[in-house]
């Protein structure tokens, strides 16, 4: 007899429910980012300092991962039975219902995600709410230098980077002690955070690293 794995992301209410937040935030744009110069927007993506000010003029765009890799999440979560999860950069929760359906296939568990942007932190529960899997998944709102620096699993399986690139090096080294051997770390567009590119791929901290997908960095914790 074959045993069937359940797949909570092709079962109902998640497949339209994916379906019309991919398509909205692909009919999404914003003014802001059209008018900034591209010398301000380089410089205050980079910064450790301007993040609040950049995000907080692009409150309205997406960001999202894309379908791709969204389903790379769930299937990486999904064979390596994640239990513990972190996010840092919820948006309007695209990759939190991926993360929030693996949790529910591997039969439970907790996904702490953070986001600065009340009104994507409410959207982003509206929506885990649609899909039911709100009971899985503690939405913290503020700055994730401060709300990840606490109250998270004192054994973490998998962290997703997809917030504020320049702040991935110090975000990862707030979970670093969490990871067990064999987390993995996935990075959205971490190209454009060479500090934590360099810091993953030396092999003295501890990291397996490859690029993936194309936008994607993947680690995998060693030990250090």
């Amino acid at each position: 007899m074959t045993n069937t794995l359940s797949n909570t992301l092709t079962t109902a209410p998640l497949p339209a429910l994916l379906d019309r937040l991919f398509a909205q935030a692909a009919a999404t744009t914003s003014p802001a980012l059209a008018s900034m110069p591209r010398e301000e927007r380089e410089r205050l993506m980079l910064s450790k300092t301007g993040y609040l000010e950049f995000y907080s003029r692009l409150k309205d765009l997406w960001l999202p991962v894309s379908r791709d890799t969204g389903t790379l999440l769930y299937m990486l979560a999904r064979s390596t039975r994640a239990r513990a999860i972190v996010e840092f950069g919820t948006s309007f929760g695209i990759s939190t219902l991926h993360l929030a359906a693996a949790l529910r296939d591997n039969g439970g568990g907790r996904l702490v995600t953070s986001e600065f942007e009340p009104s994507k932190v409410a959207r982003a529960r509206e929506h885990l709410r649609e899909a039911g899997l709100l009971d899985l998944v503690e939405v913290r709102e503020g700055d994730a230098l401060q709300t990840l620096a606490a109250g998270l699993p004192e054994s973490v399986d998998l962290l997703l980077l997809d917030g504020a690139k320049a702040l991935y090096p110090e975000v990862l080294a707030l979970l670093e002690a969490r990871l067990r051997p064999g987390a993995l770390v996935v990075a959205d567009n971490a190209d454009h955070s060479p500090e934590y590119m360099a810091y993953v791929r030396a092999p003295a901290n501890g990291y397996l690293s490859i690029p993936f997908a194309g936008d994607v960095e993947l680690s995998m914790r060693l030990g250090g």
